[in-house]
């Protein structure tokens, strides 16, 4: 398996796990009260900032085995990363134009916030599938 596949399967795992324990949290510290005041800036900062965290040890974890390994990115490689990452990105400008929206409408932070940090993960785990696949299934 490529580095790069091994660090599209890291970040995929860890924006669904962080993404998974912030929605325990806040439905957890809504406590049948509406979501929208529930507590939920807390969870949102730490599990953003776990996130940020395992991606950096994952990366590096994964570079310094490749390096060991003798394997470096190729040409194939930085395409299928260009590639997947412009099809990711997708999401974040989806999850922009959706917080402009909700802010147009003064819809409140709790709602704002949510949906950048939902297109966020959608953005690492859709670049991530991406990514996979092409490795996977090669490119045309």
């Amino acid at each position: 398996m490529a580095f790069e596949e091994k660090r599209a399967w890291a970040m995929a795992v860890i924006a669904l796990a962080g993404y998974a324990v912030y929605v325990v949290l806040v439905l957890n510290g809504a406590a049948g009260r509406p979501l929208v005041e529930a507590p939920y800036v807390g969870a949102l900062v730490w599990t953003i900032a776990f996130g940020i965290v395992a991606g950096i040890a994952s990366g590096i974890w994964f570079g310094i085995a490749a390096r060991n390994d003798g394997l470096q990115a190729d040409e194939r490689d930085r395409e299928i990363g260009r590639i997947g990452d412009h099809i990711g990105q997708s999401f974040v400008v989806i999850g922009g134009m959706s917080a402009m929206a909700l802010a147009i409408v003064e819809a409140p932070y709790f709602w704002i916030a949510n949906v950048l940090y939902l297109c966020f993960v959608l953005s690492a785990v859709l670049g991530s599938a991406a990514k996979i696949a092409l490795y996977r299934r090669g490119m045309l």
